[in-house]
């Protein structure tokens, strides 16, 4: 049991005893350095239960205290802040038992209350770009911390592999392509495929100005050109399964898998189960039929089918067009079904989804809680705001978009450079500085990513992400190779707990551990990397302080330096840990 855990079980005790009042909870926070003390429970919440004094209300609760915890030595109120003094002893002794569990802060697995998580997503016209980097990483390490958190988890995408778009990038080829491959060109094919995507706007566009010159208004020419009638028509075709149409699609999707293999890989990311929308968009059109029985939907004069949310702040949404055709509602309450089926341990889904569908996730959830599916309480949309560039807004179809796999070698390039005017890598075989680039570039854009309140949007600037000084992920993965440095220098067994007198600095950096398992879970509760993230660098700080102030392998005493030696070595596993929900690797050596 967690020291805050004991003390909120007490002062919910103490309250219970001295007032006869039940309170749900206790507030707390660090105690101010100016102040004694090394925890404060904050009193002022307690006087909506308790009218009167909040010093007095402290002193009794703080006299409380020191009589029923024996760790508790002695407390002080400032107004309505209760400080209480722990014990070194229970420092040391927590210190102790966790110094060697290599699992600490994670919860066993909960096999019966499963997660789903989606996260990427992407169409299949075009490469992944910085929008869908920001997508993955979210939804990545949301799923690594619902697993830490106690969670099974399922990471899945749903693939966009059907549609008009598709049809564009497949026509442009026909017509302009020439047959290449990417054997023939050596691209990736994601990227070949998105160039298409490109070409076929251009030529679109160049359309569109001849039917305007000619005396057409310009929503004419767009629907008129004959390009777009030409796509409509493959579209038309690959539904009727064309043999022709189906087997380009097949080919150039295979392509595409392909190049976004390869994007994965790089960036560090997997997936347990891939859902496909040429194998879902027909989902959902049973379920509605069913829900025109149960009164859930309702049909208008023209045969079209709604649901009415109005009750609940919203309005009247569509979910089956007049001609019987289904819009991505439906398809969407079809799939979240179909998944429900698929893994039925599954409890709870969380959708990895840009901001401007805030709205549709609400109606998706409300849909289907009416609908009576127990799990559609435990439904999350962990909704993100765009990720901007110093350059402005990215578009697709103008090929304006910054492309993932560039993004990385950018990010690689950025940290070489930097590393390069440091000097900080004497040494280092050229294959070894290579690695190590790569580690520290997708670290900091990694970082630099997650450290942000998902809802935020961003401004990414790649080379402030590559800093070894503030808060970045460089700086925390110098300060983790800075701890293995000590680690090799250590020639004696310090495998042994000790009990020593502490340090103010070694107290305050084994609270700091003391937090980690309370913050996995608020970052599984809260749906939030950025949790995880400003953690780790709040320790790595508590660590530097401590590393400035006191010898370490330098320290005479054997049982202070065996202490400080195990401590180092616990903040270095604690970041590994960190950041590996972050899907962030630390270097050994840097």
């Amino acid at each position: 049991m967690s020291i805050q855990t004991l003390i909120e079980t007490k002062v919910k005790e103490g309250f219970l005893a001295l007032y006869n009042i039940e309170i749900p909870s206790v507030e707390f926070q660090a105690t101010r350095k100016d102040f004694e003390g090394d925890i404060t429970v904050v009193v002022f919440p307690l006087l909506r239960y308790k009218k009167g004094n909040p010093v007095q209300i402290g002193e009794d609760l703080g006299k409380y205290l020191v009589e029923n915890i024996e760790e508790i030595t002695n407390y002080n109120v400032v107004k309505g802040f209760l400080n209480l003094v722990i014990d070194d002893s229970f420092y040391v002794n927590f210190f102790n038992q966790i110094s060697t569990n290599t699992s600490y802060g994670f919860v066993n697995e909960n096999k019966i209350d499963a997660r789903m998580v989606e996260y990427s997503s992407p169409n299949t016209n075009k490469p992944l770009h910085l929008g869908h980097v920001r997508n993955v990483l979210l939804g990545y390490s949301v799923a690594a911390i619902l697993k830490a958190s106690g969670k099974k988890v399922y990471k899945t995408q749903i693939i966009n592999d059907r549609g008009i778009h598709i049809c564009k990038s497949m026509l442009a080829w026909e017509k302009f392509g020439n047959g290449e491959t990417p054997n023939s060109t050596g691209l990736k094919g994601d990227k070949l495929v998105g160039n298409y995507y490109v070409k076929f706007d251009q030529e679109y566009k160049k359309e569109i100005a001849a039917l305007i010159a000619s005396g057409i208004s310009e929503d004419d020419a767009k629907k008129q050109a004959p390009l777009f009638i030409e796509a409509q028509e493959m579209l038309r075709k690959w539904e009727s399964g064309d043999e022709k149409v189906v087997a380009l699609w097949e080919t150039m999707n295979g392509w595409v898998y392909k190049g976004f293999d390869v994007t994965y890989k790089n960036i560090g990311v997997d997936f347990d189960k891939l859902y496909y929308e040429s194998n879902t968009y027909l989902l959902g059109k049973d379920v509605i039929e069913e829900g025109l029985k149960t009164n859930v939907f309702f049909k208008k004069e023209d045969g079209s089918v709604w649901c009415n949310l109005t009750d609940e702040g919203l309005d009247e949404k569509l979910v089956l067009r007049s001609d019987g055709t289904a819009v991505y509602m439906t398809q969407d309450i079809g799939t979240a079904i179909q998944r429900s089926k698929d893994m039925p341990d599954v409890g709870g889904m969380v959708y990895t989804v840009g901001n401007e569908q805030d709205y549709h996730f609400k109606v998706l959830f409300l849909i289907l809680k009416k609908l009576g599916y127990s799990w559609a309480s435990q439904l999350h949309h962990l909704s993100y705001g765009m990720v901007d560039l110093p350059s402005g807004k990215m578009k697709s179809r103008e090929g304006t978009v910054v492309d993932a796999d560039d993004l990385m070698d950018e990010m690689t390039d950025t940290a070489r450079t930097i590393s390069q005017e440091l000097g900080k890598l004497e040494g280092y075989s050229n294959e070894e500085k290579e690695e190590l680039y790569k580690i520290i570039g997708l670290g900091a854009l990694k970082y630099f990513i997650l450290k942000v309140d998902p809802k935020k949007r961003i401004l990414f600037d790649p080379k402030s992400s590559v800093d070894f000084q503030g808060n970045t992920g460089p700086f925390i993965q110098y300060t983790y190779a800075r701890i293995q440095s000590i680690i090799r220098k250590a020639t004696f067994d310090y495998s042994q707990p000790v009990a020593i007198e502490l340090h103010d600095k070694e107290k305050e950096l084994i609270k700091q551990l003391e937090l980690y398992p309370e913050i996995i879970q608020q970052a599984a509760n809260n749906y939030s990397p950025a949790v995880i993230a400003n953690y780790t660098y709040e320790l790595v700080k508590e660590f530097n302080s401590f590393y400035q102030n006191v010898h370490i392998l330098g320290e005479e005493d054997q049982d202070k330096k065996t202490f400080r030696v195990q401590l180092a070595k616990k903040v270095a596993d604690t970041i590994k840990s960190a950041f590996n929900l972050l899907g962030i690797q630390v270097p050994e050596r840097m």
